[in-house]
């Protein structure tokens, strides 16, 4: 039975290639830098969990929740080959129970704000924001996009962007949990107009701050899917 199993739902990913030193303090053990194209990305993602299950229970109040997060991309080289996946630099969201278990089980870095999302359709578009409150500041990821999503291009920067199946967990300089998550390939829609107010700084700490004033290199909104969340593993 899969740890979790949920919906993920118009996920924003706003893209910065970043260069890989600031990344390397958070580089878990036994994995090493991914990249596209010879560049190295940092993401900030906004989305919904919906009818969200803890082995196979559904929990009252904590189906249906938003998530921020800043997360980078690396590699694990398996016995059957290279495992693509992903690294947490900070999750929020707006449950402390859910701080609690992910943070217990998984050892992430997950922290608990009050937060909110917009899902609005109009004619001809639709606006996706999801805000969150913390040190002292409104914090927001906003995109308009088209109505009609399109196939995400074999090869391209938005397919490497979202085909990461791993999760790697930096437990301590030698010791790694890896897990795994499940989902179909998804689809995009075509952004019209982004708006992003975030204090990285005070956020993700000064290490991360130089983004206030970096426009990312590129912005999507996936649809999502159904997807699961496998039982961790210690590399």
């Amino acid at each position: 039975m899969s740890f979790l199993t949920a919906e993920w739902r118009k996920l924003i990913l706003a893209n910065y290639k970043i260069n890989p030193d600031i990344l390397a303090p958070y580089v878990p053990a036994k994995t090493e830098l991914d990249s596209w194209q010879g560049s190295h990305y940092l993401s900030l993602v906004g989305f919904r969990f919906l009818n969200t299950r803890l082995m196979g229970i559904s929990i009252p109040f904590h189906e249906h929740f938003e998530e921020a997060n800043l997360r980078f991309y690396v590699r694990y080289k398996s016995e059957e080959g290279w495992r693509r996946g992903v690294v947490f630099i900070k999750e929020i969201v707006p449950k402390r129970a859910l701080s609690l278990v992910a943070n217990w089980v998984y050892q992430e870095h997950y922290q608990t704000l009050p937060m909110s999302h917009i899902w609005q359709e109009n004619p001809k578009s639709q606006i996706i924001s999801y805000t969150w409150m913390g040190y002292g500041q409104t914090h927001i990821l906003q995109v308009e996009a088209q109505k009609e999503p399109k196939k995400i291009l074999e090869g391209s920067e938005a397919e490497f962007i979202t085909e990461h199946y791993w999760g790697y967990t930096q437990v301590n300089p030698n010791k790694t949990y890896e897990y795994q998550v499940t989902h179909p390939k998804w689809e995009q829609y075509p952004i019209l107009a982004t708006h992003i107010q975030v204090d990285f700084g005070a956020v993700y700490g000064k290490r991360f701050g130089f983004l206030n004033e970096q426009e990312p290199d590129s912005v999507m909104l996936a649809e999502g899917s159904e997807i699961t969340v496998e039982k961790r593993r210690k590399l």
